[in-house]
């Protein structure tokens, strides 16, 4: 299996697993923006946003839409950032949605991402607090 995330999805790679759905898996970033960013992909190899299968729009967004309350709410960040590549900056070529919490004055203008890292253990940590708070 080629791809990172199926290798992730299927669990022949190590991530910080947040939520482990039917049809939706969600992981810490391993290169987050800010601590807490998760990535969320559809169990099933989607390459791009336009080849998303009618069946997954709704469980892949409704968990999208799930994950950036959470984030906010657990995290204690004022809202969330959104946002999906296609093919085009897409580092992972299987369809991810990026929910990155924000607080006001954190530093993120337009599309310049800078990156933080985690402390030892504090990816498992985050991932724990959120996995937890999606029950």
């Amino acid at each position: 299996m080629s791809c990172l995330f199926c290798r992730i999805v299927a669990g022949e790679e190590p991530a910080d697993l947040v939520l482990e759905r039917e049809d939706v898996v969600g992981f810490l970033d391993v290169r987050p923006v800010f601590k807490g960013h998760v990535l969320l992909v559809p169990r099933e190899h989607v390459d791009t946003l336009t080849e998303l299968p009618d069946t997954l729009v709704e469980p892949f967004f409704g968990t999208v839409r799930e994950v950036a309350a959470v984030v906010r709410d657990e995290l204690g960040a004022q809202g969330s950032f959104v946002a999906m590549n296609n093919t085009v900056s897409q580092s992972v070529p299987h369809l991810h949605a990026h929910v990155v919490p924000r607080t006001k004055g954190d530093g993120l203008r337009g599309f310049f991402w800078p990156r933080v890292r985690y402390e030892e253990g504090e990816a498992a940590e985050y991932a724990g607090r959120l996995r937890a708070a999606l029950g």
